[in-house]
């Protein structure tokens, strides 16, 4: 039985910015810029908090900042003074070592067991707080806590939505190649926290949040039967959406969570439909003998990109939901699949095929200005981040035997740059990747 995975929900207590406009703003659109340096104190820990508990959430507040990279964690030893939080910097030794941003924070255990962090930001050149909150939040919540705080520091020095504060639901194969046992996992989007969702007897597929976080939608096998079933993340319960009569995947939550985007198998025909989760009302949005498949939403829910082979090659198709109408955006060389529209609506990321290599790019909504991020032998299921800076996806590769293959899950930013891998346990291959909204 599913145990309830949620965290405790940190709470923010208060949030004050002394600061309209920082003069300190990182560039995150640039290719290639020069990092940020960031000076992240040692904590202030005080009535009884864990001194270890402190040091995590220092360590992952640097690690998120620096894997984006966009910011250079200053070393330590560098360091000129320990500020207090009630005490200003000495500007001039921060400069000095080149430090552009400082980071104060302080852990206090209050009575009922839970911590308070407090933390300043300071902009060095210009002398000045710019940033100031208080989380409260259980012991259990340490990492959380640092996420949530890695995400106020890079919202206020870029003003664009943080991502640090989220999951990633992907599927977790291991075994031999030809017996491979595939359980649906979630994790923090660093990696850690791994646990899983299903069980190793039956075969899943394709999961996918829903906006508010409440649900995952997946494809399962159980009792060989394709189907779509919806998993509640507080409960653990597991339900199946419909009996729609043939095989059924690829599903996609529309951005109000009312509706789900499904491929469908019919007479040996795959069009895609949406399924009303209130009023459990099937329509058809696809018609005729091509294959229809990997649906993907608007932010708007007015539209939905998807690919088919209707031209005779496979391509990525815009569908109007109000009228019907379909448009074909991608005709470059190749066959290009699975579109995922960002949640800023700018960009539709995709799979492209050609020359026996695997691509991972973004676009435009009208197919224009096309730029691949990654290539490979097989990549595939790219998913946005908050903020539609980042994408995670799956990368597989074919070892000299040809036989045992490895999957990794890689994440990039929109300008190609700042690739990593999210590590997984040993023997676990990673594939088909989703990354969550912000946790509520």
């Amino acid at each position: 039985m599913l145990k309830k995975i949620l965290m405790t929900v940190v709470t923010v207590v208060s949030f004050l910015s002394w600061a309209a406009h920082a003069e300190l703003k990182v560039d995150i659109v640039a290719g290639s810029v020069e990092p940020t340096s960031v000076a992240v104190q040692k904590f202030e820990v005080v009535s009884g908090a864990a001194v270890a508990d402190a040091a995590t959430i220092r360590d992952v507040v640097e690690n998120d900042l620096k894997r984006t990279g966009l910011f250079h964690i200053v070393n330590h030893s560098a360091f000129p003074e320990f500020v207090k939080m009630d005490a200003m910097p000495a500007f001039k030794s921060w400069n000095a070592i080149r430090a552009k941003i400082l980071v104060q924070s302080k852990l206090t255990k209050l009575s009922d067991g839970k911590y308070q962090l407090d933390f300043y930001v300071w902009d060095i050149a210009a002398q000045e707080q710019i940033e100031a909150q208080s989380l409260v939040g259980s012991k259990k919540s340490v990492r959380r806590l640092g996420h949530i705080m890695a995400d106020a520091i890079y919202e206020r020095l870029t003003g664009e939505v943080g991502y640090f504060d989220t999951r990633i639901v992907f599927i977790a194969e291991s075994g031999p190649v030809d017996k491979r046992v595939k359980r649906m996992a979630m994790m923090d989007q660093d990696g850690h926290g791994l646990r899983y969702m299903s069980d190793a007897k039956t075969f899943v597929m394709s999961p996918h949040f829903s906006p508010n976080m409440q649900t995952i939608v997946f494809l399962s096998y159980y009792n060989d039967d394709p189907m779509v079933w919806i998993l509640n993340l507080d409960t653990g319960e597991q339900r199946r959406l419909g009996q729609f009569g043939g095989m059924n995947f690829a599903p996609r939550f529309s951005p109000d969570g009312k509706r789900i985007a499904l491929s469908l198998v019919k007479h040996g025909i795959t069009h895609i439909y949406e399924y009303d989760i209130e009023q459990n009302v099937m329509r058809q949005l696809t018609d005729g003998d091509s294959i229809n498949t990997s649906p993907s939403y608007s932010p708007d829910g007015r539209r939905l990109a998807f690919n088919s082979d209707r031209s005779g090659s496979q391509q990525i198709y815009i569908m109007d939901l109000d009228t019907g109408d379909i448009e074909r955006i991608t005709y470059g060389a190749g066959r290009y699949a699975t579109p995922a529209w960002s949640p800023d609506g700018q960009f539709i990321a995709f799979t492209k095929m050609a020359d026996d290599t695997f691509y991972v790019g973004i676009m435009d909504p009208r197919g224009n200005n096309e730029r691949i991020l990654a290539g490979g032998w097989f990549m595939e299921a790219p998913s946005w981040a908050p903020g539609s800076r980042r994408i995670v996806y799956y990368e597989t590769e074919r070892a000299a035997d040809n036989i045992e293959r490895v999957s990794h899950i890689r994440s990039v930013d929109i300008t190609g740059q700042n690739m990593y891998e999210i590590d997984l346990p040993d023997g676990v291959n990673g594939v088909e990747p989703t990354w969550s909204p912000r946790l509520p």
